[in-house]
């Protein structure tokens, strides 16, 4: 294990699995500079104004913002170490349901402004030699799931974006690591970072309106911990050869999870 303090770039930082990363890396006396689309202020004060944090406005679809956010990292702390793609949002529909903006929208969250930031970033950690990229994918980008095609393309997308760098970086000193979570306890199931197609349609009633249900009743009662899961990120980022896929937390089927929840409330 590598104990030399990092500067970690995190994506969508304001609440989430963003937010639960950029505290523990404070607390292990690293660097971080966490971006948020508004208010930066806001969470700054949240965590307490300390002198290792830099709070930054970045929508990532914003290309100019992506490079302006990158040299701010590198004009405070000199360098970055650790990018956190975390930035992005479910999209819960039919294949069909979906209208072309939402299915752009997603994609433009998700994939480009990804994109957006990985070309920012890698610059700098090539300059450097050194430098990790963490991408985060979900189960759902790696089997297709009912409601959740279009979202799980995104993350298919990443998935062999980050194989592929990984393949590119390596020589150059810098990984890269896909992270795929299953369900854990954040606000993905709820209004701040889940959106739901304008469009229904009466036929998927048994499958699709059976997970829009499903989702609805287990927001904030999923079985992962995301407080362990950003522990299990600065394990990660101080690795000496990390993984170019981790995976936490199996997709429970539809069943077993309502078999859980109702154990929970016995």
């Amino acid at each position: 294990m590598m104990t030399k303090q990092k500067v970690w770039f995190v994506t969508g930082a304001s609440r989430g699995f963003g937010l639960e990363i950029v505290k523990e890396a404070l607390g292990a006396g690293d660097q971080v500079v966490a971006t948020v689309r508004n208010s930066p202020e806001l969470l700054a004060s949240k965590l307490g104004h300390p002198d290792n944090l830099s709070v930054v406005v970045l929508d990532v679809t914003n290309e100019q913002q992506a490079y302006e956010a990158a040299g701010q990292a590198i004009e405070r702390f000199g360098r970055i170490d650790v990018l956190v793609n975390n930035a992005g949002y479910g999209l819960l529909s039919a294949v069909e349901e979906a209208t072309d903006e939402e299915v752009r929208r997603n994609f433009e969250v998700n994939v480009f402004g990804l994109l957006n930031v990985t070309r920012a970033v890698l610059p700098h950690m090539r300059k450097e030699n050194s430098g990790h990229v963490i991408n985060i994918s979900s189960v759902g980008g790696l089997t297709g799931i009912v409601g959740w095609g279009i979202y799980g393309s995104t993350k298919f997308a990443v998935e062999g974006l980050t194989e592929a760098m990984a393949k590119e970086l390596a020589p150059l000193g810098i990984h890269a690591t896909v992270v795929e979570p299953g369900f854990f306890r954040t606000e993905f199931l709820d209004g701040t970072s889940l959106s739901r197609t304008s469009r229904v349609i009466d036929d998927y009633a048994e499958t699709v309106g059976e997970m829009r249900s499903f989702a609805t009743e287990v927001n904030k009662k999923q079985p992962g911990d995301p407080v362990k899961l950003a522990k299990a990120f600065i394990l990660l980022a101080n690795a000496e050869n990390p993984r170019c896929t981790c995976r936490w937390e199996k997709m429970p089927s539809v069943s077993s999870m309502k078999k859980w929840i109702d154990s929970r409330r016995r």
